[in-house]
């Protein structure tokens, strides 16, 4: 099929195309976009998919933008990531922190082998960011190729202080306002904003650290009954506006990132 006319506006989806095409874009050098989620409970509020919805929304409207600028491919979004921590509650399904590093690795290893020189891992859940981040690693200590790795709301923590996200809960949080106004505005007829209560238990510890470490306590991890903070704040108007934040974010992370793998890679071809 050809990619021109209306096709051409889903070229960036990696999985519309052809075996021979894929071959050429590697050759070309495109980047590919490997987006991580997950299924998993989100109280008794929100629908199992919450990181799925946003991910896939993130990852698809911030692909479209950046391809305008640079080669960029986005694979299928990965539905399912390590989401141990909440098992107990129901409704979730997991890979083990083992399975899932072991996952994504062969994920990289497929797209080394297509051709793929530059990979990017591109997260909407907490429990898949360390690994993604050493899945990243180990393929660059590997292979003769550039890898990125990062989750959205750390990509986009300015701009959505810029739109006081806080004001609605914990952010990213789970299952909080701040999850709940971005699924109100993606599928709000799965949103059931009055059983989560207007008020709720939260432990000021899960953001008593400064970006980049750990704090957790065995069966609290995911903070009071499985969500973070109460949701009566949140609305589709401020979900719009903190996912509207986030792609923005994503976009212009991904434009650099590529520009920055070809630049550096033009250096180390010069150097040899």
């Amino acid at each position: 099929m050809s990619e021109k006319g209306e096709g051409a506006m889903k070229s960036y989806l990696f999985h519309e195309h052809t075996r021979e095409q894929l071959k050429l874009k590697a050759e070309e050098g495109y980047m590919v976009v490997v987006a991580l989620a997950a299924t998993e409970q989100h109280g008794p509020h929100l629908p199992v998919f919450t990181d799925s919805f946003i991910g896939e929304f993130v990852a698809t409207e911030a692909i479209e933008e950046a391809a305008r600028t640079v080669p960029i491919l986005l694979c299928p979004v990965i539905p399912i990531g390590c989401s141990d921590h909440h098992i107990r509650f129901g409704g979730t399904l997991s890979f083990s922190s083992a399975t899932y590093l072991m996952m994504l690795r062969d994920i990289g290893e497929s797209l080394v082998s297509g051709g793929f020189r530059k990979i990017a891992f591109l997260n909407a859940h907490g429990g898949n960011e360390p690994i993604m981040h050493q899945t990243a690693n180990d393929l660059a200590v590997k292979h003769p190729i550039w890898t990125a790795s990062a989750s959205y709301w750390s990509l986009s923590r300015e701009e959505l202080r810029k739109e006081n996200a806080d004001e609605v809960g914990m952010v990213p949080g789970h299952a909080g306002g701040f999850e709940t106004s971005a699924i109100m505005a993606l599928r709000e007829d799965l949103v059931h904003a009055e059983l989560g209560g207007n008020e709720h238990d939260e432990r000021a510890w899960i953001n008593s650290g400064p970006p980049g470490t750990f704090i957790g306590r065995h069966s609290e991890l995911t903070g009071a009954d499985g969500y973070t903070d109460a949701p009566n704040k949140a609305t589709k108007e401020r979900g719009e506006r903190y996912l509207a934040a986030i792609s923005r974010s994503v976009t212009a992370w991904l434009i650099r990132t590529y520009q920055s793998m070809d630049s550096g890679e033009r250096s180390v071809v010069k150097e040899q």
